[in-house]
């Protein structure tokens, strides 16, 4: 079978990306269409793969700003010649769901979620902007993306929340597979240090402004791995006790998540795959209570004690200064609840070999049915 996997863009290894490596490793025979390539920014597996890119990765000043071209990205996508495919895999946070497949190919779309710019995030990401034309352009997007959602045979999604998104914008149905998670690369470490750690993109829906504020009140350690558009303005608000460590390679990461006393998730996630890797390496997780954070993490709380079970988190469920940070304190008056070993125990259901397995067999499901 020819096969075409599609993906918005290749710009750093995030979530998407990690389940694109496993997508490129069932089908290393495909071609890889993105909107947008830097070189090198990406694992080896996917970089070997045959990549074709769109117009847009001729725009002036594409690698660093290419979210201005926001405008153009459905035109982009639709562009590609995709005539002569047997299948169509597309992995899609933003446009790349919305290509037009052959009549006879199937296409079976993995959804990150769907478009957050136009949907349920459309004020966290414009809030203070000036331009009257937003609103208008919105309005297309959304119009754009409803109707692109017609052009997939099969949706398969990240968590129960995204599911039930799927069903409210685009009333389809979609198949429930969790991400992966590579648990192999972290690691239980018996000595501690006194901090707590975010690991995230600056994106204004991840929350981060939250967080700093409420550290900068209860004065605690906070170290911040990541980068973004958000990165001038949150170091501005940041006290001494923030640190500011920028993007740093996969074994740094894990030595932070292993040292942390908890990992901070202060935004509403579709997934999350940042808590699993946190419990990866048996820290616990201070999370806002909503989005996909509720299908990973058990709480602590009076019930799942006296039920003997094995708490992993701490859920706040106000999108405040307060509420996070009476958590991290109430936090700290838990913490020796926790169990390293039974908070890694429990994030090894989402393991990467687990996820092969099951978006392997889905997608062989449906080719099969399909012939």
């Amino acid at each position: 079978m020819k096969i075409a996997i599609v993906h918005d863009w290749l710009t750093g290894m995030r979530g998407g990306e990690r389940c694109l490596e496993v997508f490129c490793e069932i089908f290393p025979q495909a071609h890889l269409y993105t909107l947008l390539h830097v070189p090198g920014s990406v694992s080896p597996l996917i970089e070997k793969m045959p990549i074709q890119t769109s117009f847009v990765q001729r725009l002036p000043f594409s690698k660093k700003g290419y979210r201005r071209y926001l405008p153009l990205f459905p035109m982009a996508v639709e562009r590609f010649n995709l005539k002569g495919y047997d299948l169509i895999l597309s992995c899609s946070h933003c446009v790349a769901k919305g290509i037009i497949p052959p009549p006879d190919a199937l296409h079976i779309s993995y959804l990150l979620t769907p478009m957050r710019y136009a949907w349920d995030m459309y004020g966290e990401y414009f809030r203070g902007s000036r331009s009257k034309m937003i609103p208008f352009f919105i309005h297309y997007l959304r119009m754009w993306d409803v109707t692109s959602s017609q052009r997939v045979d099969y949706f398969l999604c990240i968590s129960r929340h995204v599911e039930n998104r799927i069903k409210k914008f685009y009333r389809r149905e979609a198949e429930v597979i969790h991400p992966p998670v590579e648990t192999n690369r972290f690691r239980i470490q018996g000595k501690r240090e006194d901090y707590f750690l975010i690991v995230s993109s600056f994106a204004p829906y991840k929350r981060i402004d939250l967080a700093i504020e409420a550290f900068n009140r209860i004065g605690y350690p906070l170290k911040i791995v990541g980068s973004g558009p958000e990165e001038k303005k949150l170091k501005s608000m940041a006290k001494s006790n923030v640190e500011f460590l920028g993007w740093q390679p996969d074994d740094v990461v894990a030595d932070c998540y292993s040292k942390c006393r908890a990992l901070i998730l202060p935004g509403e996630e579709d997934f999350g795959i940042v808590p699993v890797e946190a419990m990866a390496s048996g820290r616990p997780v201070i999370a806002y209570g909503r989005g996909g954070v509720l299908e990973t993490i058990i709480p602590y709380d009076q019930q799942s004690q006296s039920d003997g079970g094995t708490p992993t988190g701490l859920y706040f469920y106000e999108g405040s200064v307060d509420s996070l940070a009476d958590a991290v304190e109430r936090f700290g008056q838990i913490e020796r609840e926790f169990d390293p070993e039974k908070i890694r125990g429990h994030s090894l259901q989402w393991d990467r070999k687990i996820f092969k397995e099951k978006i392997k067999k889905s997608i062989f499901e449906k080719m099969e049915s399909k012939c």
